[in-house]
């Protein structure tokens, strides 16, 4: 027969264990940049990324519902025909995307499923 410590010791390490289960199976939406994307594209085909950047000027399609995401060095285009985008877009600016990343017409392409922008003030450099 159990004691009564024993029966909370095997409880504590039962809720112990549950506990590290319940963190490990959590999804770590982990944000990738441009380039950090770009750098192994093909690491990341047909699978659901969550990327930031700065839409490059002067490049957004309406009729396509395309345009482009740059980083530091690399740029990728986003196709946001399935979804309308946000108020506040606009070009120069960093926004995050999520979406799927996909091979199309031998370009890297992402559907985008969410398009988010922020405060232009977090975004500006302080003076």
């Amino acid at each position: 027969m159990l004691t009564r410590n024993n029966r909370l010791i095997i409880i504590g390490v039962i809720l112990l264990i549950l506990t590290s289960l319940m963190f490990l199976n959590v999804d770590k939406d982990y944000q990738y940049s441009v380039d950090e994307l770009m750098g192994s594209p093909e690491d990341f085909e047909n699978d659901n990324v969550h990327l930031r950047g700065e839409v490059v000027i002067g490049i957004v399609d309406d009729e396509t519902n395309l345009f482009l995401l740059s980083g530091e060095v690399e740029e990728i285009s986003i196709d946001h025909s399935s979804i309308s985008l946000p108020d506040g877009f606009s070009e120069g600016l960093t926004i995050s995307v999520k979406g799927k990343l996909v091979f199309n017409d031998g370009i890297w392409v992402i559907q985008a499923k969410e398009i988010q922008t922020g405060c232009p003030s977090k975004y500006e450099a302080n003076q």
